[in-house]
């Protein structure tokens, strides 16, 4: 009998596991005795820091609608309605994100700031519903907007834009999980963004706002490309494969101070004819230490410092462009 013994303890099952290397044998059990989400929860879910890339571009489009359109000429309720649609659609972005990610184990290895869905404090079905009525949300205001100017045609833009969105970590899919978010956020956060905004209040769209867009655009790429350096390891465990990934740590960080430098140098020649724009270069002052911290970051906390530092020059470079723009 003593030597059945080890043999019974061989064979004996290994406690239950979760997904994820979870101690629990149900998944979701361990998610499960998370404390409820706060209202601070909520909002921190939002992601507030992410903002300014909603912001800049609008704030760019702007001022080039009033290049095209001459002095004297604005559009308060369409320049609000484009503002509500991009930081609407932002938001509802980030809370898709948290729920796709969260119901995949993608966030099971996160170091980041922690997430609704996957830290349990908020049921996956109620984070979904809030990203779906900031979707919806948007897809009201950019309605009201199509009616104010009868462009009809912009519905299919703006349901690019949601399905951009919601693909992005959502659906069998998501293109961010394969290299790609940058290039889409370039697009949307960029040039549909920016292009978008300018056509919704002059009909046109000039070079200025092009040059806008590609600024906001490579920014906007900067911040998505510092975030998920912060995540490389992560998320090559959880198999999710960006573009900071397959670059690897050294060459994603050089790509990093590309798409946040490059900008500076078309506002420079953007300066020679809107001399206000000048002021944007300030927001050197901002984006050097973010691209010497994200070089040398050797923790998550560093990095997080470098994107806040690159969504706050996106947006000093919007204010000052549009601003060169529109007087």
């Amino acid at each position: 009998m003593s030597q059945n013994k080890p043999r019974m303890q061989r064979m004996a099952p290994p406690p239950a596991r979760g997904p994820r290397g979870g101690k629990s044998g149900r998944p979701g059990a361990a998610r499960a005795a998370a404390k409820p989400a706060t209202a601070a929860d909520w909002i921190a879910g939002a992601r507030l820091r992410t903002l300014p890339l909603a912001v800049a571009p609008v704030l760019i489009g702007v001022g080039a609608a009033k290049v095209a359109e001459g002095a004297g000429i604005w559009h308060p309720i369409r320049s609000l309605l484009c503002l509500a649609v991009a930081v609407l659609l932002q938001i509802g972005v980030n809370y898709a994100n948290d729920y796709s990610d969260g119901i995949r184990g993608t966030d099971e290895y996160r170091v980041g700031p922690g997430r609704l869905t996957g830290s349990g404090k908020a049921a996956p079905r109620k984070v979904l519903t809030v990203a779906l009525v900031f979707f919806g949300l948007a897809a009201v205001a950019g309605l009201i907007l199509v009616v104010l100017t009868l462009q009809w045609w912009v519905i299919l833009v703006g349901a690019a834009a949601i399905a951009a969105a919601w693909f992005y970590t959502g659906g069998k899919r998501p293109y961010g999980y394969y290299g790609l978010g940058e290039l889409f956020v370039f697009v949307f956060f960029g040039l549909v963004a920016t292009a978008g905004t300018t056509y919704m209040l002059a009909g046109v769209v000039n070079q200025e706002s092009w040059f806008g867009a590609i600024i906001a655009g490579l920014i906007a790429c900067a911040v998505l490309m510092v975030n998920n350096i912060r995540d490389i390891e992560p998320d090559r465990l959880a198999r999710k494969r960006t573009l900071a990934v397959l670059l690897g740590r050294v060459a994603s960080r050089v790509a990093f101070c590309v798409f946040l430098l490059v900008p500076f140098g078309i506002l420079a020649v953007l300066a020679v004819f809107y001399p206000l724009a000048w002021f944007g270069m300030f927001a050197l002052l901002a984006a050097l230490p973010a691209c010497v911290i994200t070089i040398f970051a050797r923790t998550p906390r560093e990095l997080i410092t470098a994107l806040q530092l690159t969504s706050f020059t996106g947006l000093l470079v919007a204010i000052a462009l549009g601003a060169a723009y529109a007087f």
